[in-house]
């Protein structure tokens, strides 16, 4: 009778995966015909609504890497006080990004047809060399990121279904290809706003069903506040600001702050409709990260009460990324499978955004500049390939980093997140507000986030050379990619402003700037 059982909770779990897979097939199927044009596939015409935009905004931003990585090992560390990284993401990641960046980027990408962030440097700055240099930044760098969101699926999958973690990430590539090579953005934003919801409604359940687990909200934090943290304090784990406030704080910096340089983030805002969709893409955009993010983070903050620690490393004694695996394993059956798909969906909406923006940047800003009488239906045909290339080659490094049993989700997201933000956040939002901002300036900026990232990994999470080096100051962990990837944000404002200051524009690179900028007056001439 036990093994009935178990097979019918097997089968329920299928019955709602495959349903799932099914539907997200359909769509791309649906849009096949409806994304002809680079614009269509790419950007989905520039007409998407504001919930379309919030969602596939919002499901591009939590994926499994948030689920099962971030909320896991940060949960670990800080406790109940890592909700304060949903609660930024929200503010700074979501509300502050729409408000600042929203509006005048979609009014200047539109006027100067920028379709990728690579292309906006160029015709930004006038010049086709950052074009190139960003566009292999984005192509190298979100690699490491598309391993993360593999990672943290096969672990839950392996929890859910027994399945070997290769033929989970294998699996995934292959549907997530399927509908982004058919149906291009449009089917992606009809993904994510479905996606959206199932994330909504399963992570809604699945905080109650954890809490429940320990007696409620009330019973859970007295027993948090038993806990030791890793200085061997109780009270601590259960407070608002945690045992380590001031490592949290980098936490929050570069899971928030980073979403202003992504590519795969702001490029959601060249595809919205108008100015109105943007204000109500805020708000929807806002509510999704509160109940996402913040159901995330608050729920790994319980992590120390379903999984035992190592007591010589103090880490958990089956790796950071087992410890949301393991708090799903009492749930319901319905809910599990719920949860699967939860994840499932986060995953391939993240992975399809990522997949979108790189195979776009390479067609678009590497390939099509250096052939002669490239159609659209060639440019399509070659950006198809490329998704499928990238697929491929992020498929064999995750399947190489899970075999490590060091590899750390968390690692992955940070080297790839602080590289990107840090070479693109501060060049980007300068961009769109200074005129002054010079050529000069933006390369330091490139080469200084991806250089402050590149050397922090080879130094201290490779250990290249063996170096003694420092591990903290100050309380500040100087060893932590996620601290090194704030910073590199960090530098970046700093820089770009600084260089722009001591350097010159050209006459005719001053000219080009005000013939950019005059897409702003030409917005209010057309709404007056």
């Amino acid at each position: 009778m036990h093994n009935d059982w178990e097979l019918l909770e097997l089968a329920l779990r299928w019955i709602v995966l495959v349903i799932y897979l099914a539907l997200m097939i359909l769509i791309g199927v649906y849009y096949r015909k409806k994304s002809a044009s680079v614009n269509d596939f790419v950007l989905g015409g520039r007409g998407i609504g504001p919930w379309f935009t919030a969602f596939a905004y919002g499901t591009s931003y939590f994926s499994a890497v948030i689920f099962v990585g971030y909320a896991g090992k940060f949960g670990w560390s800080y406790g109940v006080s890592a909700t304060w990284v949903g609660i930024g993401n929200a503010l700074i990641g979501s509300l502050m990004a729409w408000v600042v960046l929203g509006k005048r980027t979609r009014i200047m990408t539109k006027f100067i047809e920028a379709k990728t962030m690579p292309e906006f440097f160029e015709k930004r700055y006038n010049s086709p060399n950052l074009k190139t240099f960003s566009a292999l930044i984005v192509f190298v760098f979100l690699i490491p990121y598309t391993a993360s969101v593999y990672n943290g699926l096969s672990r839950l999958f392996e929890k859910g279904f027994g399945i070997p973690y290769k033929y989970c990430i294998i699996g995934m590539a292959v549907f997530t290809a399927i509908y982004v090579i058919l149906g291009g953005y449009k089917a992606t934003a009809l993904n994510d706003f479905i996606q959206g919801i199932i994330m909504l409604v399963g992570i809604t359940a699945v905080v109650f069903a954890v809490l429940g687990e320990n007696g409620g909200l009330s019973s859970s934090l007295d027993l948090m506040g038993d806990v030791k943290d890793a200085k061997g304090n109780t009270g601590t784990l259960n407070s608002l600001f945690g045992p380590d406030p001031i490592n949290l704080i980098g936490v929050v910096i570069l899971t928030s702050l980073g979403t202003w340089g992504l590519p795969q983030m702001v490029q959601k805002f060249y595809a919205i409709k108008d100015d109105r969709s943007i204000k109500t893409g805020t708000v929807v955009s806002t509510v999704f990260a509160v109940v996402v993010a913040g159901g995330c983070y608050f729920l790994g903050g319980f992590g120390k009460l379903f999984m035992d620690a190592d007591p010589k490393t103090g880490n958990p004694v089956e790796g950071f990324d087992a410890i949301v695996p393991h708090m799903m394993e009492k749930l319901p059956t319905l809910l599990f499978g719920i949860v699967i798909v939860l994840v499932l969906s986060a995953s391939m909406s993240t992975l399809s955004s990522l997949v979108l923006t790189s195979s776009s940047s390479l067609t678009i800003d590497l390939i099509k500049p250096h052939v002669k009488n490239m159609n659209e239906k060639k440019e399509l045909r070659i950006m198809r390939l490329f998704i499928a290339l990238f697929l491929v080659i992020s498929v064999v490094l995750a399947i190489i980093t899970l075999e490590d049993p060091k590899t750390v989700i968390s690692t992955l997201m940070s080297i790839s997140w602080g590289a990107l933000a840090g070479a693109f956040l501060a060049p980007f939002m300068y961009g769109l507000f200074w005129k002054g901002v010079t050529k000069a300036a933006v390369v330091a900026c490139f080469i200084s986030g991806v250089g402050i990232t590149t050397v922090h990994m080879c130094l201290y999470t490779l250990k290249w050379g063996n170096l003694d080096l420092p591990q903290t100051i100050g309380g500040l962990s100087l060893a932590s990619p996620i601290n090194a990837g704030a910073f590199a944000m960090l530098f970046g404002l700093v820089i770009v402003p600084v260089v722009s200051l001591i350097t010159r524009q050209k006459p005719e690179d001053k000219e080009h700037t005000e013939k950019v900028f005059e897409c702003y007056l030409t917005e209010k001439a057309e709404k007056a």
